[in-house]
């Protein structure tokens, strides 16, 4: 399973320039707000499902350190790395499967964009949760964005399940209980380089106290 997705994401980068693909964003605005208000100086930040995401540039440039980018493609974390140049050295890549992946570090930030609304069975949604756990500090904070309710059934010809705030929150809730608090939230459209709109919504939870 996890190497027919790596070989579906590889081919959806290596098929177009990343410019062109229908996630692109060149200056990531909600996702680097959220950086900058939750990231503590001097914090960790794992972006998972980073892919060829520009958010790590201005993550860099504005101070961060310890940035870690998660992706099942090796093709998508290449084009990073070559277009990130030196500055490359400040950042830890990983090719791995978040179901799965075992970390071995406690993040400050943990930030998705558009990973688990690909996770459309109960149990790879509770293994992504398992991992979230694992790799976050208590306190910490996560970023989850995922498509809105009204948002696109698929993406990249793969299903995504959508979600408004409160019915991802219930789940994570049921899935994960007592592990993490839902803080805010805000839908925010996301527009394609061809000019589509996309809804999203941006949920924020934080890990609480005495969770390992």
């Amino acid at each position: 399973m996890t190497d027919d997705l790596s070989l579906h994401w590889n081919t959806a980068y290596q098929a177009r320039e990343e410019t062109a693909l229908t996630w692109f964003e060149d200056a990531p605005a909600q996702s680097l707000q959220l950086v900058r208000r939750f990231l503590p100086e001097g914090g960790t930040l794992i972006d998972v499902g980073a892919g060829a995401s520009r958010l790590v540039d201005h993550a860099l440039a504005e101070g961060a350190g310890g940035v870690t980018l998660l992706d099942l493609s090796d093709s998508a974390l290449a084009i990073t790395r070559a277009r990130l140049g030196d500055a490359a050295q400040n950042v830890t890549f990983v090719t791995a499967d978040i179901r799965t992946w075992q970390p071995d570090l406690a993040y400050d930030l943990w930030h998705d964009r558009a990973v688990f609304h690909f996770l459309t069975k109960t149990e790879d949604q509770a293994q992504y949760l398992a991992t979230l756990a694992k790799a976050l500090r208590p306190g910490g904070v996560a970023v989850m964005a995922t498509f809105d309710l009204t948002g696109p059934e698929t993406c990249s010809g793969l299903p995504v399940q959508r979600y408004a705030p409160a019915t991802l929150a219930a789940l994570v809730a049921k899935v994960a209980p007592g592990v993490f608090a839902p803080i805010e939230a805000e839908q925010v459209p996301h527009h394609t380089p061809k000019g589509n709109v996309q809804q999203f919504q941006f949920s924020v939870f934080r890990k609480l106290a005495g969770q390992g």
